[in-house]
């Protein structure tokens, strides 16, 4: 290789440094090498196949633009994974103060010490402490839209917004109020755009390092870690950011991520790191997790969005309809239709979205006029009938220790006498018959029983039922409590 391929080399890598700035420079580039330079192609190799992943996945388009800059020629960049056959290893620059650092190796990749202020040295054979940057890992993508500018708050969702706001606010050293953060809602209803708000406020801030995750990203993550041997990088990632988001904890799936999952979450909330959480129900309804990690979720804020009444559909309407004109000035929708919208699409607000849009497409497909009667057509699909309430199991078994006046704590405790046992075996029954709950998993909302005395105690109601038309009186005044 020339000394003329040499300098054009550093003069690459620093358009390429001034392009992504120094910690991404060095987090993913600082191991990249030169190893030769044809007429239109590039060779580039890194020390792992991880970090060649990361770089064609992100950087290529980037990296292939820097090298145009310097040699306009350049077509291709060839991108491969240097063995220890082909360079010697390296040995890490011993730091001042710590304990001697040993050779670098595939195990240990060098890339994430040196990416997020190590030093770049390992004692005992592991990465030293990261102090990560979030776009160093690769949070999930983070939608523009979604800002706290565009949130609308209304009577479902107005604890929820004001906790992540009060969240987003705060300045790195400030006291953590409640940790972690957890948010429930149906889809739809508006966690993702809070946690998305909380991370763009935490990035225009740029005090705290604040990272996104959806738990398919998670779950990525640490999965591929496990295939290239960083998990042990892949953890101190993600526990050095201050703010860690997770977006839909239901779909977070297999034993050994749930286990990194749990650790996590307690390193973070042990080390007073703000931890939010999202999900499509409450905490003691993740039937995926074990007993400790849904106790340590719900030991924090939970909260719940509800769904939107009919002023705060229209809210949003309105909303929507004023962001579409900045792109759209022509677009108009007249009031009584997006009252009619608002009136009949309830289910969502992706349905709300859906609706304006199917009406954006016509106005600019067509030229013609919104009407009602445009609307009422355009939309038929998503009037959905009225939908059964939902029924909780703590609902029942708050309305079930009211009626026999009991506690509910009586109903999950071990007592048996008979002013404690009727009631816990309605309460068992009614959990099987208005829930879509399994029968273990009801065993365990009710102090923790077999799946057998959740059955035997529907048995038995069933049986009651049948043969005293008083008890049936009873349940049937229950359920209507339940329902309405």
């Amino acid at each position: 290789m020339t000394n003329n391929q040499q300098e054009r080399w550093t003069r690459v890598k620093g358009r390429l440094r001034a392009e992504v700035g120094e910690d991404i420079f060095s987090s993913w580039f600082a191991r990249m090498e030169l190893e030769s330079v044809e007429t239109e192609t590039v060779r580039l190799s890194v020390p792992t196949r991880f970090l060649k992943s990361w770089i064609q996945s992100h950087y290529a388009e980037r990296v292939l633009a820097c090298w145009q800059g310097e040699e306009p020629l350049v077509r291709r960049i060839d991108l491969s994974v240097r063995s220890a056959m082909m360079r010697p290893a390296v040995a890490a620059p011993r730091p001042a103060t710590s304990a001697p650092a040993v050779v670098r190796s595939e195990t240990a990749p060098a890339h994430f010490a040196t990416a997020f202020g190590g030093s770049g040295g390992f004692a005992n054979g592991h990465a030293a402490a990261p102090a990560a940057s979030p776009d160093a890992i690769g949070g999930s993508p983070l939608d523009p839209r979604l800002t706290f500018d565009t949130f609308v708050v209304g009577r479902s969702n107005t604890l929820a917004h004001a906790a992540a706001k009060q969240l987003a606010s705060a300045r790195r050293g400030d006291p953590v109020m409640f940790n972690p953060l957890y948010v429930h809602a149906s889809v739809g209803l508006g966690k993702t755009h809070l946690l998305q708000a909380i991370a763009w406020a935490g990035n225009a801030g740029g005090e705290r390092r604040v990272l996104y995750l959806t738990a398919e990203k998670f779950v990525y993550g640490f999965v591929s870690s496990l295939r290239t041997q960083t998990t042990l990088a892949f953890k101190e990632v993600l526990r050095a950011t201050d703010v860690l988001l997770i977006d839909d904890l239901q779909f977070l799936q297999g034993k050994s991520t749930f286990a990194e999952f749990s650790h996590t979450l307690n390193a973070m909330i042990d080390a007073g790191r703000q931890v939010v959480v999202a999900a499509d129900r409450p905490p003691l309804d993740l039937e995926n997790l074990d007993d400790r990690v849904r106790s340590r979720l719900a030991g924090g804020l939970v909260v719940e969005m509800g769904s939107f009444g009919e002023d705060l559909r229209l809210e949003i309407l309105q909303s929507r309809v004023a962001s579409a004109r900045s792109h759209h000035a022509d677009f108009d929708v007249p009031a009584p239709v997006l009252a009619f919208i608002a009136r009949s699409v309830t289910h969502n607000g992706r349905d709300l979205e859906g609706a304006l849009n199917r009406l954006l497409a016509h106005s600019k497909l067509t030229g013609q006029p919104i009407t009602m009667e445009l609307a009422e057509r355009e939309i038929r699909d998503l009037v959905r009938p009225q939908e059964p309430r939902k029924v909780k199991i703590e609902e029942i078994q708050r309305i079930v220790a009211r009626r026999y006046n009991v506690s509910r704590g009586d109903l999950l405790s071990s007592r048996r006498t008979a002013n404690v046992v009727r009631p816990r075996q309605i309460a068992m029954y009614l959990a099987k018959t208005l829930t879509l709950r399994s029968l273990p998993e009801i065993g365990r909302r009710f102090g923790g029983r077999d799946h057998t005395t959740v059955l035997h105690a529907v048995r038995k109601i069933e049986g009651l039922v049948g043969a005293d038309l008083a008890l049936a009186e009873e349940i049937e005044a229950i359920k209507r409590e339940l329902q309405d």
